[in-house]
């Protein structure tokens, strides 16, 4: 047998190199690279195609009952999940720390234990009196949840398979875990990868629905090696900002159902709220038209959320370098947006300073937020309030066009249902079952005239 070569794995980005270096080449970490377990070599091929056990081969249309889905008792959990927990499914959970996710998953597995189904909730970084404390705080003490503190994948597998499988296993968290079959210290990549492999073995071959908690970097991203991600069947995000109530969950991958659908919890004494009409949250104080603010219907998922834009514009001394400053939306595309507007309709920013802020904290990536964006913008530089009670979407192009977005009879509806009155946007949009006034905005100086000239 040959002799086994020597590998080093970046912690950070999870890239194998033969040989250790100060810094990572590919991510540009300093002293991420910790030596691995060696890959054992052999000098001889073998032959795989004999002496392994035979599968067996079934049809798409087999008759036979399908997975049911399990619901958690939260129904901004389900929708997030796509309707529940599925049998067998891996699911990891990431999020800051602090925001709530092991608050989450203990009042799911209390509602799911009082239904009578069994739930197990391992703690890798709390001790069990700890886990108690905020169960008694949550009002979920006499919930029949059986908890345990432990780190030993070997020692949780041994103790689960003594008994009848759970309906949920909550492992919080995987960073945290290690198997005395690997080396390397809990949380390094092989570690987190193996101990992930034997968790999600167990609930596929034992039908049970397994959630991961898992670490995130600096950046936001989950932290471990990106194939964690491959493995498990819904990679979930728990966001929020630690100033505000509110906290969304938000399925980034799901086998089970929608991508991007949302769960809407708001932070209280007595732990996580649903929110059943986000939208009634994020426009919430918002009394009187004010000048640089837009109401954008946003979608999430299969659920349309409105959200409030504010712009404000200031103008500065000559020779003053102008600031822009944007929270809650792409500041390249602010930057793409004024240059339009300055191209196609003849408006100045650039003696001016830029401020633009989506209300509640909310994180905008769609698209159709550009002619909700735009008109914040000039009603801000004209000082001049927009139409009252009116809602804008539509995508800006290069040219100055405005595009047609997805789901617009959709968002429509939803704000006429909140009692806006008005909605601006592309054309050839079917608002007649919105049941609001609808005008067309086919180019932007078409917007800035309505803006100006206050209709």
């Amino acid at each position: 047998m040959a002799k086994p070569k020597r590998r080093y794995v970046c912690q950070a980005c999870g890239s194998l190199s033969h040989r250790w270096q100060g810094q990572c080449p590919d991510c540009a970490e300093w002293n991420t690279l910790v030596e691995d377990a060696p890959a054992t070599v052999f000098a001889q091929k073998h032959d795989l195609s004999s002496g392994g056990r035979g599968i067996e081969f079934v049809s798409l249309d087999k008759p036979g009952a399908l997975p049911v889905r399990q619901t958690t008792g939260l129904a901004e959990f389900d929708r997030a999940l796509g309707g529940g927990l599925v049998p067998g499914s891996a699911i990891l959970m990431g999020g800051d720390p602090g925001i709530g996710k092991s608050t989450l998953l203990l009042q799911a597995a209390a509602a799911i234990a009082r239904t009578g189904k069994a739930c197990v909730y391992v703690s890798g970084e709390e001790a069990t009196g700890q886990v108690r404390m905020r169960a008694g705080r949550l009002g979920l003490a006499d919930a029949p949840v059986r908890l345990a503190a432990a780190t030993s994948v070997r020692d949780i597998l041994t103790t689960l398979g003594q008994g009848d499988p759970p309906a949920m296993l909550v492992i919080d968290s995987i960073q945290t875990m290690h198997s005395d079959t690997i080396e390397g210290a809990p949380g390094t990549v092989s570690q987190v990868r193996g101990c992930a492999f034997e968790l999600i073995r167990y609930a596929k071959e034992n039908g049970v629905a397994l959630v991961l908690v898992g670490h995130v970097t600096k950046d936001g991203s989950i932290a471990g090696p990106r194939v964690l991600e491959h493995m498990v069947d819904v990679v979930m995000s728990f966001e929020g900002e630690r100033s505000h109530q509110y906290r969304i969950l938000r399925a980034l991958k799901n086998r089970f159902g929608a991508v991007d659908e949302i769960g809407v919890f708001s932070m209280a004494g007595e732990g996580l709220e649903e929110v059943a009409n986000p939208s009634l949250l994020f426009l919430s104080g918002r009394q009187e038209q004010l000048a640089g603010s837009a109401v954008f219907p946003a979608m999430e998922g299969t659920r349309p959320v409105l959200v409030e834009i504010q712009a404000l514009i200031v103008r500065l001394q000559s020779g003053a370098t102008p600031r822009r400053a944007v929270v809650g939306w792409d500041n390249g595309r602010m930057a793409m947006l004024l240059a339009v507007l300055e191209a196609r309709c003849g408006l100045n920013f650039s003696s001016a300073e830029v401020y633009l802020n989506v209300a509640g904290g909310y994180r905008l990536s769609d698209p159709a937020a550009d002619l909700a964006v735009a008109a914040a913008l000039v009603s801000a530089l004209a000082d001049k309030p927009l139409p009252a009670r009116s809602v804008w979407l539509g995508e800006v192009s290069l040219a100055g066009e405005i595009r047609p977005v997805a789901h617009a009879p959709l968002r429509l509806r939803e704000a006429a249902k909140l009692g806006f009155e008005r909605g601006f946007g592309p054309r050839d949009v079917d608002h007649a079952a919105a049941k609001l006034e609808y005008r067309e905005v086919g180019q932007l100086p078409i917007l800035v005239d309505r803006v100006m000239g206050g209709s």
